[in-house]
């Protein structure tokens, strides 16, 4: 899965320190992150190279987190725009080109960059935010109120039937492949009832045996992803919440869409489902 980087290490301890010349500069506007693209892999500008034209970058930058011993900072200086060499992309580019370190450190940053962006005035007082110095953190001077980066937790639910899994498709939007049933919990219910509740909301079906798998961070919602297998309970016929999907059915497990995209959480519990391990 994306987080999972081999012999790198991440540190998300908030350890804010200048940065050095081969520190690595984040870079977005919307959804757009500032790369430098090559074949199949992408990299980011670093202060050594960004700061020969533009200074300022070493006086106004947030830290971010660190990769090994490289630094991650977000600069908001739209100069860089013009860096020769670099251009603006999506940011869905980390599903189609690597190294997987670096689309970790996009999403994450990604992530991150909309916090910091929607959390410029206090939601109580409306007085500005200050960055707080000991931690992530952003802090209202005028009524002491404190906002921390938002995490939302929700479910990814392998619903099984036997020899079948349940796959379903997003309705509108631009996801093509098939999915899992997926959903946020709501407040007051624990996620073996949000993984009940999804499941009837969206197809009409009753689930058993809810069983806990893995986990993921998913930055593109701000969500921390729990994987739950569970067995279809009663009839297996389909009624499709047309508001959240375009479609659903049962899969055979041969017949199971296979690919080699890996990153997210739903495809490695359909490949394991596909290979007889669920």
């Amino acid at each position: 899965m994306i987080q999972d980087l081999g012999s790198h290490c991440y540190h998300n301890e908030y350890h804010p320190v200048p940065p050095k010349a081969g520190d690595c500069i984040l870079f977005f506007q919307g959804r757009k992150v500032l790369v430098k693209v090559t074949e199949d892999t992408f990299s980011f500008p670093d202060f050594q190279y960004a700061g020969e034209y533009y200074p300022q970058i070493y006086t106004s930058y947030t830290y971010l987190f660190s990769i090994d011993q490289t630094n991650y900072y977000l600069i908001r200086d739209e100069s860089l725009t013009l860096l020769s060499g670099y251009t603006m992309e999506d940011i869905i580019i980390f599903r189609n080109l690597g190294p997987q370190v670096n689309g970790f450190a996009l999403i994450t940053g990604y992530q991150l960059y909309n916090w910091y962006e929607t959390r410029k005035f206090c939601g109580k007082c409306g007085h500005p935010l200050v960055p707080d110095t000991r931690e992530r953190m952003m802090y209202c001077p005028h009524c002491k109120n404190t906002e921390y980066p938002k995490i939302s937790p929700a479910v990814i639910v392998g619903v099984r039937n036997g020899n079948r899994l349940l796959m379903s498709k997003y309705a509108g939007g631009t996801a093509r492949r098939y999915a899992l049933i997926a959903g946020f919990a709501e407040i007051g219910e624990t996620l073996e009832e949000t993984v009940k509740r999804e499941v009837m909301e969206e197809v009409g079906l009753k689930v058993k045996n809810i069983q806990y798998y893995k986990s993921q961070p998913w930055s593109l919602s701000s969500s921390l992803l729990m994987g739950f297998y569970c067995d279809l309970e009663g009839n297996d016929h389909i009624i499709l919440e047309e508001d959240e999907l375009s479609e659903a059915q049962w899969f055979e497990r041969e017949d199971i869409p296979y690919d080699d995209y890996d990153v997210s959480l739903t495809r490695e519990m359909m490949i394991r489902f596909k290979k007889g391990l669920a």
